[in-house]
């Protein structure tokens, strides 16, 4: 009858317990997820890396566009006008090196240089210029802008990275405290047990049924239950505070966790589906695409550029330039190449020492990229085989710690009725429970390290799931 009851008594603690997480709020792994993608300021600060670069690659086309420029200056002294000279220049730079300029001189005075005579309405001159050698297929201004929109493509890698680090670790501090949420539901339950337990034997003690030596020892079982809720009370309470550092909401507002919230107990198929764990596991993972490749990848290819430009600085710089020359430019016909302006402009370092330096930096920078690229590749496939072992391990881990728990469970029911026949004791009793609680502890502890080992294999692949 006692064993009845007992039983009774613990389907009644577990029915209230059950009640009393039913008014509580339950956040889901997929909402919390989606509260640090959506506000958390590391994210907001990933997605300033896109801004950035498209301002790179805005400031990169600047050097493309169209510029007009006045040159004037006059000379006036004791009533005598020494020149009065007016240039005026619209110049388009294009892709090649070649400039194209339009412009309009006009220049009056009593001490002008003889080359700058002209006709009393000004002149006007419509030309290209043209680099031959240094600057034709590559230069500065291409280079940079070649190397903006790769490095455009590289931030919006390196972005999916950064996301992908906040999200697994804001799932860790998660999974952390759900295991602390469920060892405090373990030592409720089972200070109720210690209790119950407790004024049974206490009655018993009573009426001559127990000794007071069994009172004694099922006070301290008791106390000890009471003492490992408490610790696992304040576990709680941490675990809660280090998730309110990952809840925010618009306009940077940090989130403090409310009491009545508690973490979805039921959580591991959505664990699944938001890691995409069957798939990632199943599936061969394509390393090249993985985002840090990508980024080292768009890395070495931007240096390559630099490489380039690098050995187009080892050419001689010529530039020859071209100018008709016209009075009337509203009148076609006036442009003929007997009237013209025109120039050739030679460079040659000797030694080209610097050149030659800076060539080599550059192969360097390229050749120290694709040992990383190499290096970066078979690290990340051995961390994905080694994870995908570990996932498996753990799952055969569960099933041992599932089955240990249910025969510990077996031996103190067996041990509890033997007590209540009066042939074990008390000691044998509390020892049996202990190793229920240890298992039960194994178990869960076993189950956020399953999890933690989904939240790495999530991380070393660095998807950015849509939430």
């Amino acid at each position: 009858m006692k064993s009845k009851l007992f039983v009774l008594f613990v389907l009644l603690n577990l029915v209230g317990a059950a009640q009393d997480d039913s008014i509580k709020t339950v956040l889901r792994f997929d909402e919390y997820l989606g509260y640090v993608k959506k506000y958390h300021p590391i994210v907001k600060q990933a997605e300033l890396v896109i801004d950035e670069s498209q301002a790179k690659l805005m400031k990169s086309r600047g050097a493309f566009d169209p510029k007009f420029e006045v040159d004037y200056s006059r000379k006036k002294f004791k009533d005598t006008e020494y020149f009065d000279r007016l240039n005026g220049m619209f110049k388009i730079p294009t892709w090649f090196g070649v400039e194209l300029k339009a412009t309009f001189e006009e220049n009056t005075g009593d001490f002008l240089n003889p080359e700058a005579f002209i006709p009393q309405n000004g002149l006007y001159s419509a030309g290209v210029s043209v680099p031959i050698a240094k600057d034709l297929l590559i230069n500065e201004r291409m280079a940079s802008l070649k190397q903006a929109k790769l490095f455009k493509e590289q931030a919006q890698a390196d972005r999916d990275i950064l996301v992908n680090n906040i999200l697994y670790k804001a799932s860790l501090v998660y999974f952390k405290w759900l295991q602390s949420y469920n060892e405090l539901k373990l030592f409720e339950n089972f200070l109720n047990n210690a209790e119950l337990r407790f004024r049974g034997i206490q009655r018993g003690a009573e009426v001559g049924e127990n000794a007071q030596i069994d009172v004694v020892e099922a006070r301290i079982a008791m106390n000890n239950r009471r003492l490992s809720l408490e610790q696992s009370r304040v576990k709680l309470l941490k675990s809660a505070l280090d998730i309110s550092n990952f809840l925010w909401l618009g306009d940077n507002l940090p989130v403090e966790l409310q009491p009545d919230v508690i973490p979805d107990v039921e959580s591991e198929a959505i664990i699944d589906a938001i890691f995409n764990i069957n798939k990632l596991r199943d599936d061969l993972v394509v390393i090249d695409l993985h985002p840090k490749m990508l980024s080292l990848d768009l890395k070495r290819q931007s240096l390559e550029v630099n490489k380039r430009l690098k050995t187009n600085n080892l050419l001689p710089r010529i530039n020859v330039e071209y100018n008709f020359l016209t009075e009337t430019p509203d009148i076609a016909r006036t442009f003929n190449t007997a009237e013209y302006k025109g120039g050739l402009n030679v460079i040659l370092p000797l030694f080209l020492r610097k050149e030659r330096g800076d060539l080599k930096l550059a192969k360097l920078k390229v050749q120290d990229t694709e040992f990383e690229i190499d290096a970066t590749r078979v690290n990340i496939q051995n961390k994905i085989s080694a994870l995908k072992q570990e996932l498996d391990s753990y799952v055969s881990q569960n099933a041992i710690t599932d089955q240990m728990v249910m025969d510990y469970f077996k031996m103190l029911e067996a041990e509890e009725r033997k007590f209540q026949m009066g042939e074990s004791s008390l000691f044998l009793v509390n020892s049996r429970e202990s190793k229920l609680i240890d298992g039960q502890l194994k178990a869960i502890e076993i189950q956020n390290k399953f999890f933690s080992t989904k939240a790495k294999l999530f991380n070393s692949v660095a998807v950015n799931p849509n939430l």
